[in-house]
């Protein structure tokens, strides 16, 4: 029974860092300046703005309960790709640049909700696409 109290808080951290991680994008670097750096780094600038509703979305669904263990795996793809940019940094991510040490870890944590549950108090509890 604990065990589904440590998933919930697993679960709820996860998705204030995701809904975090947007927010920073909107009031800190904006969107425009967001897409600017997408830009700068080799994606499409305007994938910026769908990036920004998945990580708020995200989320949210994950503070929430709303089919917890989906939105975690659907959200791995998108902090795979801000890895992936931040690996020449190093590994701190308080390098110039930001390292890649933060984006692994909410890919790891992203994929351990989703192999272990959505944990108790659930909106919607996940019912498929989970192993």
């Amino acid at each position: 029974m604990s065990s589904n109290y440590g998933v919930t808080l697993l679960r709820v951290a996860l998705g204030l860092m995701w809904i975090a991680h947007a927010i920073l994008k909107l009031l800190v670097f904006t969107l425009p300046g967001t897409a600017q750096f997408f830009a700068s780094v080799g994606f499409p600038a305007w994938l910026a703005y769908p990036v920004f509703a998945a990580e708020l979305a995200g989320g949210v669904a994950l503070l929430l309960g709303i089919y917890p263990r989906q939105a975690a795996l659907l959200l791995v793809p998108v902090m795979a790709a801000a890895a992936w940019v931040h690996v020449p940094n190093g590994w701190v991510h308080t390098s110039p640049g930001g390292g890649w040490e933060y984006p692994v870890f909410l890919v790891a944590a992203s994929v351990a909700l989703w192999l272990i549950g959505d944990g108790a108090w659930s909106l919607r509890r996940s019912t498929r696409f989970v192993p």
